[in-house]
């Protein structure tokens, strides 16, 4: 039976760039990334001010977007899955429909000017495919050229959805005029950022939000020169990555105090936000203020994923709307689609992870792990052999470099590192301090590793003969011994053969020595 799949491109024609995204999506892989593609037109150029579009920056964006066409047809996408939509600059500029009418006659193409509560929206929809939003109330928030997008969500779904006028580009515009910034454009900015945010941050303070996740090239930005700052890695995913107010601070007193030719030299800036990063740096400075945050986390997607994720599931699940109070797995569905696109044998890992599971909790009271490494143990497992799609040989090194490099959505970077550890030890070598990447752990992710790669590797025994003879696992804790009682379909000599192999790692952690017998 095939899989319907379906080709999409969706592009965001922004105050400050244009973007376009290629996806790929089925249901059962989910959406896979094809291609993506910006230009830096700067639509909102001058416009800010005037309300009108430069004639020049009109040409620039026409030219983009023909190249932009030129590639989604290459990638095989039709004409009639080619999506955009025009946000702030465009949506205020006196001649937008001048500028539509051009782009329709001259690359056939037809824009969709949303308001900014649309965006807001599909900011949303973008944003929870790819952080988990939790229990607790978050702020989730999106810095554009023009304007910046505000939803407020919790457990019942949205609470608040706004647009305000404050973005990079036209506060820059309206309040910059210095190299350095002086003291006093700080102070009006920091005035006119809290005006535009009381209503958000009253709802805010009522729902006791105290988590934000923020989406955007300037949030992004900020977190990677972070990285930097810290001597961390910053040129790989921050999706999910998070930093706290007091990072935040060394980097704003780091940068405010300079002027454009040394901010550019500051490793982790990027060339073309070398200007923008000002206002952004005192609006993320008047954001964990006013709204009293923790903390930031990232979110790689934002408004062009959400334009596709909306499309597709009206494509896909035959326009049926599903409303927002629909709690989305976003992490069990990303470990399904990576599976699915390492042509995994899922009725295999799910049984693997089904006697993990049964391991965990019955020997919970001798490694007093929480629950949270229970979900990651259960995400491991279900992704321990999916390096056989490389290569049977050294198929576990495979696993874990998949699993580091798939772009798993809703998993922080180092519940991904420590998913990542796991499934590289649930065969051959153990953990190792010889290891560079595992002796560079915190010794409580190390601790996690240790246990959770046991569990999998003896799990992965009792599985050897691939028949799912194990039915239920009972265990027995005495004082130096663990024995386990396999409830079986056929004799277990195998699996008992295989798991006696596997089990010495887990024996050293848990410091007791494990039998395996069937059940009486």
């Amino acid at each position: 039976m095939t899989t319907e799949k379906l080709r999409v491109a969706a592009i965001d024609l922004g105050t400050n760039s244009f973007h376009m995204i290629i996806v790929e999506g089925s249901k059962e892989k989910g959406l896979v990334e094809i291609d993506r593609v910006k230009d830096m037109i700067c639509i909102g150029r001058g416009s800010i001010s005037t309300k009108m579009l430069d004639e020049e920056a009109m040409e620039s964006g026409i030219a983009a977007l023909k190249n932009f066409l030129v590639l989604a047809e290459q990638h095989g996408v039709a004409s009639s899955n080619v999506i955009a939509f025009a946000t702030s600059a465009i949506r205020e500029a006196r001649n937008r429909c001048d500028f539509l009418r051009r782009i329709k006659a001259e690359t056939g193409l037809k824009v969709k000017i949303i308001s900014g509560k649309e965006e807001a929206e599909f900011i949303y929809y973008g944003v929870r495919n790819s952080v988990k939003i939790g229990k607790t109330p978050d702020l989730l928030f999106d810095i554009g050229g023009g304007s910046v997008e505000f939803v407020l969500v919790n457990h019942k779904g949205v609470q608040l959805l706004e647009s305000r006028k404050i973005g990079v580009a036209r506060m820059r515009e309206r309040f910059v005029t210095t190299e350095p910034i002086s003291v006093n454009e700080i102070k009006m900015l920091e005035q006119f950022f809290a005006a535009e945010m009381v209503s958000a941050v009253e709802k805010a303070s009522e729902l006791k939000v105290t988590r934000a996740i923020a989406s955007s090239g300037t949030a992004q930005n900020i977190a990677r020169m972070i990285c930097s700052m810290n001597g961390r890695e910053s040129d790989v995913s921050l999706n999910n990555s998070a930093f706290t107010f007091k990072e935040f601070q060394e980097l704003y007193k780091a940068v405010i105090p300079l002027d454009g030719a040394e901010r550019r030299k500051m490793t982790g800036l990027d060339e073309k936000r070398v200007d923008l990063i000002i206002p952004g740096l005192i609006l993320v400075d008047m954001i964990f203020r006013l709204f009293k945050l923790e903390e930031i986390v990232i979110s790689d997607s934002a408004l062009r994923e959400g334009m596709v994720l909306h499309y597709m599931k009206l494509r896909l699940d035959g326009a049926k709307k599903k409303g927002d109070q629909v709690a989305l797995d976003i992490r069990r569905e990303s470990v399904n689609e990576l599976g699915f696109r390492c042509d995994w044998d899922r009725e295999h890992a799910e049984y693997i992870a089904r006697l993990s599971l049964q391991l965990f909790d019955k020997l919970a009271l001798l490694h007093n792990l929480e629950a949270p490494y229970r979900e990651l143990l259960e995400y491991a497992s279900l992704l321990h052999n999916i390096g056989a799609f490389i290569s049977i040989s050294s198929h576990h090194k495979h696993s874990q470099y998949i699993v580091l490099h798939g772009e798993l959505r809703g998993f922080s970077p180092s519940e991904i590192e420590i998913m990542g550890h796991v499934v590289r030890y649930h065969r051959k070598s153990p953990p190792s301090e010889k290891h560079t990447a595992y002796s560079i752990l915190k010794p409580t992710h190390k601790r996690a590793v240790d246990v959770l790669s046991g569990i999998l590797r003896l799990a992965n025994g009792l599985e050897r003969g691939h028949r799912q003879n194990i039915q239920n696992i009972n265990v027995e804790i005495q004082e130096q011994v663990i024995t386990l009682y396999l409830t079986t379909l056929f004799e277990p000599d195998i699996e008992i053969w295989a798991a006696d192999l596997l089990k010495p790692w887990l024996e050293t952690v848990l410091q007791k020595t494990i039998t395996i017998e069937p059940a009486r």
